[in-house]
């Protein structure tokens, strides 16, 4: 499976445009039924939420990927039990502020995919960290579950928590981000996504800032509106010219492996051993 690049937010409450969503370009689509739902449409959204996802095929045969972001402060296994289908591929939990809410929704991921009578360990979970406890206990809640896919910070409500007003080059939330890159790969989890830019307009700061987002170890973003998909896709998809470097490396190393070598000089001076290598393979693993 290609690892997606562009998550679309998608409010639950709304079959008209949901119905449109999966041919908008995104990778992956993010069916809301928290911030974007009011309090008092929940259960209408829950319905109609399970009524598009009935229509859809199962996950491993579908072109985009469906997860659905379920409601934080203990309501994550009611909206699981509602809404889960063989068309998703998980869900995204809101306000994940501890490892029991994971493995809380976890359990109702269990008892649904007995009902359901599909394979044990096919929804995946998603915390959204959107709080300073959360962010701080980051590693805990990657490696609570062996359903936790990747990590993602929720950056709005999180900025309110601790106070942070970012600038043009938003450097204020650069050890956040960094610590999810490291707390994630401590837990052997995916690298996280990476937050939504609400300025959905002004691309030249989508991409200037995703391109950041990239250099720190992100693999893809979230996105509030089908515009930032295409910027998102670009920025996240390795060049032909970068493909075709990460190949000849890969193929040079094992063919020095091959010849009794760890380590061997390319040809421009550079010393490649296997750390250099790793990160031409995630290059071609990036790869469409």
């Amino acid at each position: 499976m290609t690892t997606a690049r562009s998550y679309l937010y998608v409010p639950g409450d709304k079959p008209e445009v949901l119905a449109k969503a999966l041919g908008r370009g995104a990778d992956a689509l993010i069916v809301d039924l928290e911030d974007a739902v009011a309090p008092s449409g929940k259960d209408a959204a829950r319905v109609i939420v399970a009524e598009f996802l009935a229509g859809l095929p199962p996950a491993d045969e579908a072109e985009v990927e469906i997860w659905v972001r379920v409601n934080g402060e203990g309501i994550a296994p009611l909206d699981i039990d509602w809404v889960a289908s063989p068309a998703l591929r998980g869900f995204v939990l809101a306000k994940t502020e501890r490892p029991l809410d994971v493995e809380n929704a976890a359990a109702a991921c269990s008892r649904q995919e007995v009902r359901l009578g599909i394979m044990g360990g096919s929804f995946s979970l998603v915390p959204l960290l959107e709080s300073a406890s959360a962010v701080l206990d980051a590693r805990a809640i990657a490696a609570s579950s062996s359903r936790v896919a990747r990590l993602q910070v929720g950056e709005a409500d999180l900025r309110a928590d601790i106070g942070v007003t970012p600038g043009d080059d938003e450097r204020e939330l650069l050890a956040v981000r960094s610590l999810i890159v490291l707390a994630s790969a401590a837990a052997g989890i995916d690298p996280p996504v990476g937050p939504v830019s609400t300025n959905f307009r002004d691309l030249d700061a989508l991409r200037t800032s995703t391109d950041a987002l990239a250099r720190l170890g992100y693999v893809g973003r979230a996105c509030i509106h089908p515009a930032q998909a295409a910027v998102v896709n670009e920025v996240f998809t390795p060049t032909a010219e970068a493909v075709e470097a990460a190949s000849a490396l890969v193929e040079a190393f094992e063919a020095a492996q091959a010849a009794g070598q760890g380590v061997f000089t390319d040809e421009s001076g550079r010393m490649v051993d296997l750390a250099v290598v790793r990160q031409a393979r995630r290059t071609l693993e990036l790869a469409r």
